[in-house]
């Protein structure tokens, strides 16, 4: 039955097992594709066509793996479309519901007038007189067979899966028949030459041609995916169901192509046509042509029959998809919400359903379904490299998704998943003009409504997250302080307080309440009262000093992302963090909420280490180790600014360390380069020292004990490796006796794409040296 949380949660009823969806699966791959796009692309391969379907199950598998691993962790209709907008924002995922909606309805259309092409030859073998009304029984067909499945998804997902598994495989025990026959044919041949000569008749071009016809056939995994909700076990069932569907229907293509190829003789009616031009003339009925060869007259029937089962399965298996995304997204506000209602007593979508038919309907009957097909192509495979961006994105995002499977080898599958889809992608956009226009005018469209309506719309219904917030000032510079604890608040009001005066800037004092899933957002306004201390506490400090303060109290699943949504609104351009002390764990310096955000940091970083007592009242000597890296101008600059805004004057130090064992002389110059690099520019008196110690670490320790502050660059990390914090700055804030602050510049837009997908964090080990000190290795 349909359950409801906190009455603002609509969800479906979970009925359907690993052989209900992967019947499903098989059903939406092994549709009318098998019987009309073998002989077209026997064509282009030549025999070579057994590579073609055995590549495209290859090349499919690289997305079905990240399919496999977001489909265990979200298990919720909507499938695709629920994944990129949660790995990539509101508008890459309305733009994914927006095509997966567009391409499975256009699917259904053309498995309705397949259904219908196939019933007309069935009626033909008994009424030849009724050619005559060949397009409009064609049609009737269609309507009808839409209508009847439509009802069957109205009923339910326990009646779809029913009825699904019995067509699907009926059509499987068919064509086994036809591979059977078709072995045994050519074990009769006296020769099978025709796979040793010429193969590749026109060269691998061919190959890749044929690929592009056939890939969309392997797509039915998307669909195991849209049935998340409604899957019993589904951390475990849908990479099973995805993985046993692409399988079985790799063999089975790929028999067929066998078989296709090397059992048919070409009648000598024909002329001395190679066979697979012969089965490329015959389109669409060429398996028909070869049934009728190996299997008699009947074989032709039996495969007609079978063209009627694999429509209906495919047929079946596109309207459940189709209304299941349509249903996520009217659900999200991105669709009309009426397409979000559940029936009362069938608990199934079924405004979704009616909508989705209709629309299938009216597709079929005015528009040129055959090129508009092939743009449906080209929106899938667009979805398919979202997913695999998205993959990416949420494994650096979200590590704490309960994930039943994990993409092997991470991240090449996906990368290779992204560049093979884009390339099919262009290559049926390229190969029919219109195709190109087709897809960019479905897209426009959807972008028009989504930008132009539906995201307000979605805004207006969206849960308040802010329950707490000042209007904010226009100015220049503004410094974000994320606070959770009073205890700091004082010191971090302080800093912030002088940053932003150096700037003519504003304080944005931000508490986050973190509200667990179980319960709705609305839950956390419980706990304003606690919210609300640490920001007054930070509003305290930072008035005293005459500089603009704002507070920010908002609700979220997750801190980090809270913070981060915090920056953009408010286009912060630095976050002062209080220190939270290390995690103690292997891949975390400081714990996931400030680890998230200092791996690719959307504004500059500052870590404020306190020591006891903090010279409130003075700060007269500021420590500032250069060693050249990227954030040492940042600690200079920053410096500089604390420097201009104490009562008292304060001077300003730059330390270089030369490490014992060094030639002196090429050290000198490089610390002479450092103080030159980090120095040029700044507007105010400044000191430079250089001291020799046994490491880095040691001399900056050595300095600091005569200093009110220490400020330093975070350590420069390798571009290819995602170090969070240097081992160096983490070192010195740990052990030294006067305040530390760590700076960090914002990443560059470059380096931002690439730590949200690509890149790893990187494992330290920790342990403890003979004063019980942590140190990293």
């Amino acid at each position: 039955m349909a359950v409801q949380h906190n009455a603002n949660e609509i969800t479906l009823s979970r009925t359907l097992g690993l052989l209900d969806i992967t019947m499903i699966g098989v059903g939406a791959m092994i549709g009318a594709g098998i019987f009309v796009l073998t002989g077209i692309a026997a064509g282009e391969a030549g025999p070579a066509l057994v590579l073609a379907f055995l590549l495209n199950g290859v090349v499919t598998t690289f997305t079905a793996l990240s399919y496999a691993e977001l489909g265990s962790c979200f298990p919720e209709a909507g499938g695709g479309y629920l994944w990129v907008k949660e790995g990539l924002g509101g508008t890459q995922g309305f733009l994914a519901g927006w095509m997966s909606w567009f391409a499975h309805a256009v699917a259904c259309s053309l498995y309705g007038l397949g259904f219908g092409r196939f019933a007309l030859e069935l009626v033909l073998l008994a009424f030849p007189g009724a050619e005559a009304w060949a397009r409009p029984l064609t049609l009737i067909f269609m309507v009808l067979i839409v209508i009847l499945f439509a009802y069957i998804n109205f009923r339910g997902a326990s009646e779809t899966g029913l009825i699904g598994n019995v067509v699907t495989i009926a059509k499987v025990i068919i064509l086994a028949v036809f591979i059977a026959f078709g072995i045994a044919a050519m074990l009769r041949r006296p020769d099978l030459n025709v796979f040793r000569e010429s193969f590749l008749p026109h060269g691998l071009s061919g190959v890749f041609v044929a690929m592009g016809l056939t890939f969309i056939a392997f797509e039915g995994y998307e669909i195991i995916a849209q049935s998340g909700e409604e899957v019993k076990n589904p951390k475990y069932n849908i990479p099973r169901a995805i993985f046993i569907s692409i399988i079985v229907v790799v063999i089975i293509y790929a028999l067929v192509a066998v078989v296709a190829i090397g059992a048919v003789t070409v009648p000598a009616s024909a002329g001395n046509l190679p066979v697979w031009d012969y089965l490329a003339e015959a389109k669409e009925v060429a398996i028909v042509r070869a049934a009728e060869q190996f299997m008699g007259g009947w074989g032709g029937i039996l495969i007609l029959i079978s063209g009627l089962a694999s429509t209906m399965s495919a047929l079946n298996a596109t309207v459940y998809s189709s209304s299941r995304v349509s249903f996520a997204m009217g659900r999200d506000h991105n669709l009309p919400s009426i397409l979000g209602r559940i029936h009362p007593k069938m608990h199934t979508p079924y405004w979704a359903v009616v909508i989705s038919a209709v629309l299938v309907i009216v597709m079929a009957l005015s528009l040129p379904i055959d090129e508009v097909a092939k743009a449906a192509d080209v929106m899938f495979l667009l979805m398919f490299a979202q997913v695999n961006v998205t993959v990416m994105t949420l494994r650096q995002r979200r590590p704490d998704l309960d994930r039943g499977y994990f993409v092997p080898f991470f991240p090449w599958p996906a990368v290779i998943g992204i560049f093979t889809n884009i390339a099919l992608a262009v290559f049926l956009a390229i190969e029919t003009g219109r195709v190109g226009l087709v897809t960019l005018g479905w897209i426009a469209g959807g972008m028009l409504l989504y930008w132009g309506y539906f995201r307000r719309v979605e805004e207006r219904k969206r849960p308040l997250e802010v329950i707490m917030r000042e209007a904010l000032v226009s100015v220049d510079y503004s410094v974000l302080v994320p606070v959770a604890q009073p205890n700091q608040a004082r010191e971090l009001g302080l800093l912030a307080a002088m940053m932003a005066k150096e700037h003519n800037g504003e304080v944005l004092a931000l508490n986050v309440i973190r509200v667990p899933p179980q319960l709705s957002l609305q839950y956390g306004r419980l706990f304003l009262k606690e919210g609300r201390e640490p920001v007054y506490a930070v509003i305290d400090e930072v008035k005293q000093h005459n500089i603009p303060v704002h507070t920010m109290i908002r609700l979220g699943r997750n801190v980090p992302d809270a913070i981060l949504k915090t920056v953009d609104e408010n286009a912060s351009d630095m976050i002062l963090f209080g220190w939270p002390g290390t995690s103690g764990t292997n891949d975390r310096l400081f714990g996931s909420v400030i680890d998230r955000i200092v791996s690719n940091p959307p504004a500059d970083i500052a870590i404020f280490r306190p020591h006891d007592p903090f010279p409130y009242e003075r700060l007269r000597r500021i420590v500032v180790p250069v060693a050249g890296g990227p954030n040492c101008r940042l600690a200079v600059d920053t410096a500089v600014s604390l420097a201009r805004n104490t009562q008292e004057s304060t001077q300003v130090v730059l330390l270089h360390v030369l490490v014992d064992g060094t030639d002196p002389a090429a050290a000198q110059a490089r610390a002479n380069n450092a103080f030159r690099r980090a120095g040029e520019g700044i507007n105010y008196p400044y000191e430079t020292k250089t001291i020799t110690a046994s490491s880095p670490v040691e001399g900056i320790l050595a300095e600091a004990a005569e200093a009110d502050m220490v400020i330093l660059g975070a350590t420069k990390e390798p571009f290819f490796v995602n170090l969070l914090m240097g081992n160096v700055s983490q070192q010195v804030a740990e052990d030294a006796h006067c305040p530390v602050l760590i700076v960090k510049r914002r990443s560059t837009v470059l380096k931002s794409m690439l730590r949200e997908t690509v890149l790893q964090p990187v494992l330290r080990s920790r342990k403890l040296d003979g004063n019980g000190t942590t140190k990293s290795s």
